[in-house]
């Protein structure tokens, strides 16, 4: 083994010194007449710098890996939104599973989209790492001292995907705007309200704000109903009508209870009972339309039981 290691030592030590073309000979004399022929290495510093160095610009973002790359980005754009709307489609289908589905919608935009970012940047172009490093240390100095509210925007969008304080389909009350959650992007937040109005609030502002959520994720949700009487009306009487009422609506959702309450009120400079009709709906979609025919229909009865007065 000893002669074995002696050999591979020797045989080494010719590969590395034993050069003809690219080396210069030094002559080492010994004791006696003897002399040894070294070899000393003289590449040029210019080329081992450029064998390390990074490949050219042109390399990286030849014609053909740009051609491919915008190929893959028209594509993933185009499958994103057809998976969204394919998403919406069955949403819309199904009352029961609507805020599901569509809470999963902005999961497939973002992770489809920075999927498709990975494979341009690393499966098309694929620079080097230092390249990537000092270039995204470079552009992220830059942006964020240019877009500092941008970037609070998509954190604030982030966050709501991850912590969830509602989803898209849910009803929410925020910043003094009340409506349907139809988008959440990472920029803001779309919100559709009652008059059709469509709002985007950005989502720095909702992380700074309190949101309430009238359905938190579920189909049904809770409509009140309110209407005023007079202070000496017959409770039991306008109790029973206003829960029959709400009772035989065709948008109730039967499965949570009905709660009529009274509460003593002043109103033009007079006491007066208000009475609140706290009803469920299967779909927060006909939450005005429940509440409207609850609301007629009690008034009709309390007119015809002279529980109310036309004046």
């Amino acid at each position: 083994m000893r002669i074995i290691a002696m050999l591979c030592f020797w045989m080494m030590t010719f590969g590395l010194f034993a050069q003809s073309d690219s080396t210069n000979a030094a002559q080492v004399k010994l004791p006696g007449d003897s002399t040894i022929q070294l070899a000393t290495q003289t590449d040029s510093p210019n080329e081992t710098l450029e064998d390390l160095g990074p490949p050219p610009i042109g390399e990286i973002f030849s014609i053909s890996k740009i051609i491919w790359a915008i190929i893959f980005l028209v594509g993933g754009y185009i499958f994103i939104r057809v998976t969204s709307k394919i998403l919406e489609v069955f949403a819309e289908r199904s009352t029961n599973y609507r805020i599901t589905i569509k809470s999963y919608i902005p999961v497939v935009k973002i992770m489809g989209w920075i999927g498709l970012i990975f494979i341009v940047v690393v499966g098309i172009f694929q620079p080097p790492a230092a390249t990537v490093l000092a270039f995204s240390a470079s552009v992220g100095v830059a942006i964020g001292f240019a877009s500092q509210d941008i970037l609070k925007n998509i954190f604030g969008g982030v966050m709501i995907l991850f912590d969830r304080p509602f989803m898209v389909g849910d009803k929410i009350d925020v910043g003094g705007y009340y409506g349907e959650v139809v988008e959440i992007g990472l920029r803001s937040t779309r919100v559709v309200t009652p008059d059709d109005n469509l709002v985007s609030i950005p989502n720095s502002e909702i992380m700074n704000n309190s949101v309430s959520n009238a359905n938190a994720g579920e189909s049904n949700c809770q409509v009140v109903s309110e209407i005023y009487l007079p202070i000496d009306a017959n409770t039991v009487v306008a109790r029973e009508i206003a829960s029959q009422a709400a009772k035989v609506s065709k948008y109730v959702y039967m499965n949570k209870p009905i709660t009529i309450v009274f509460s003593n009120e002043f109103k033009d400079r007079q006491s007066v009972l208000l009475m609140k009709i706290k009803a469920y709906v299967l779909d927060i979609r006909d939450e005005f339309k429940f509440k409207s025919e609850v609301t007629e229909v009690v008034i009709k009865r309390l007119l015809e039981e002279k529980i109310l007065k036309t004046s």
